[in-house]
């Protein structure tokens, strides 16, 4: 299943969830994650299925290999054949490919700026959030003409701080860098609210437009959640324009 927003000047925002594809358990049905050990003839067929369902061309969609960094690439024209960069962030000022953020409890970050024509998407994990790589999106759609004051921001599913439960140390060490992150789970243990910070993140690059999925993944058991069950699947965000 795939639930796609527009914003009403010709950007749209999709997240997926688990349902809807091919692939076996524990990465049933809709698994979308290349690097998860999934069977490669079924991701390619979610793929497919995903984008067609978004009335994409799948060859148009433009993928990552995720690495929980802050580096962020340009795109001109999907990758073909060559190998997806290694970056936790894509920017374009093109109409025709869709970005792609993989996600299992990660926070995934779209963005756009219609004036502009500039599309964002970010991968952010708590190594990615304390590295910056959402203020990295954002200076880089700067770059292509971008406005923050313009940009929508969308953030999908992810784990809440209510749920991410982390030693004290590694809060502190979140939240030295990112404060709007700190967290307590519902036992009163130490927590990371990873959207939180990202939130922060945004609103201190001078975005306003900022909406974020009230899904909990580790909650949710129709979506991919990593802490939940180690082996599985992942949910992908798009972002793309309009013509």
């Amino acid at each position: 299943m795939i639930r796609q927003h527009e914003n009403g000047s010709g950007a749209h925002f999709a997240f997926t969830d688990r349902w809807g594809g091919v692939s076996a358990a524990p990465y049933g049905t809709l698994n979308l994650g290349g690097a998860v050990g999934d069977d490669p003839a079924a991701v390619r067929a979610n793929r497919r299925l995903a984008a067609r369902g978004l009335g994409l061309d799948p060859e148009r969609v433009v993928w990552m290999n995720q690495v929980h960094g802050a580096d962020v690439a340009e795109v001109d024209r999907p990758w073909g054949t060559a190998p997806a960069p290694a970056v936790d962030g894509l920017v374009t000022a093109r109409r025709g490919p869709a970005l792609a953020v993989l996600t299992a409890d990660c926070t995934p970050v779209l963005l756009a700026d219609t004036a502009a024509g500039v599309v964002g998407a970010a991968h952010a994990g708590r190594p990615g959030l304390v590295a910056g790589v959402v203020p990295a999106t954002v200076r880089a759609m700067v770059a292509l003409g971008a406005d923050p004051a313009r940009l929508t921001a969308r953030i999908g599913p992810a784990v809440c701080g209510r749920c991410y439960e982390v030693p004290e140390a590694m809060r502190a060490e979140v939240t030295a860098v990112v404060p709007a992150a700190h967290a307590t789970t519902r036992q009163g243990t130490p927590a990371v609210d990873v959207a939180a910070g990202v939130r922060a993140q945004l609103a201190e690059a001078g975005v306003a437009d900022i909406v974020a999925d009230t899904v909990c993944t580790l909650e949710s058991d129709d979506h991919f959640s990593y802490r939940r069950e180690q082996r599985t699947g992942r949910l992908a965000s798009y972002v793309w324009l309009e013509g």
